[in-house]
């Protein structure tokens, strides 16, 4: 006869460690692997957040770009006048200057007449440049709360000009009083003057803001080249 109590049998540890193993594999087999975005997401997060500051320079100039060599737009068409495909395309998107260009790397916009229209009275268009004598003339006259839009003609020569901007700049007795910018776009040379309308603008109304007013009209492409300024002035009168 035995004494004392049977010790009950268990599994070995031997076994766990296989079993747990199996269930680590098959954990495994089941995860779904990372994709190469999720793999670059997990690196962004280890690293440091720049401030906005650091990553641009002046007016959304990225740090460190560097552009390419300005080619002529000559030389440009040249590199492939024996692919009859990217000819036909680039005289299409062109329109068929090839004959006035002469090797200029520079673009150049020469605006022909700036236009104001508004429902006080249609449409005035001015021719230009202006002559020195009347440089900052008035140009229009308009009623307190009145609509208008500034209309310009111009024609692009010798290259593309990429990210033609405007600004225009209101003051009244030698005080800013309103400032407005725009894109105009990307423009390639063509024979045909181009015609663009800013933005609808709203005169004020009140009687301090009747009287005259001087502005500035200025225009630069990406590269900062200043295309065109306009110093003009205008007039605000009491709506009748």
């Amino acid at each position: 006869m035995e004494s004392g109590k049977k010790e009950e049998a268990g599994p070995s540890r031997g076994v766990v460690n296989a079993e747990e193993k199996k269930d680590k594999q098959r954990e495994m087999k089941t995860e779904k692997p990372l994709t190469i975005s999720e793999v670059l997401l997990a690196d962004e997060d280890e690293e440091e957040e720049y401030d906005d500051e650091d990553v641009k320079e002046g007016d959304g100039v990225v740090a460190g770009f560097s552009p390419g060599p300005l080619v002529s737009l000559k030389e440009q068409i040249e590199k492939d006048k024996d692919d009859d495909s990217l000819r036909r395309w680039k005289e299409k998107l062109l329109g068929c200057v090839e004959g006035d260009l002469n090797g200029q790397m520079e673009p150049e916009v020469k605006f022909h007449s700036i236009g104001i229209i508004s429902d006080d009275f249609g449409e005035i268009t001015t021719p230009l440049p202006i002559d020195k004598n009347q440089n900052g003339h008035v140009l229009f006259t308009l009623k307190e709360g009145s609509r208008f839009q500034l209309k310009l003609t111009f024609n692009v020569m010798h290259n593309i000009v990429s990210g033609l901007t405007y600004s225009n700049t209101v003051w009244k007795a030698g005080l800013q009083v309103d400032q407005s910018k725009g894109m105009l776009g990307t423009f390639a040379p063509q024979r045909e003057p181009y015609v663009h309308t800013l933005e609808e603008e709203t005169t004020p109304s009140g009687a301090l803001a009747r009287g005259l007013y001087s502005a500035k009209l200025k225009f630069e492409d990406d590269d900062r080249r200043c295309h065109m300024e306009l110093n003009y002035s205008f007039e605000i009168k009491k709506s009748r």
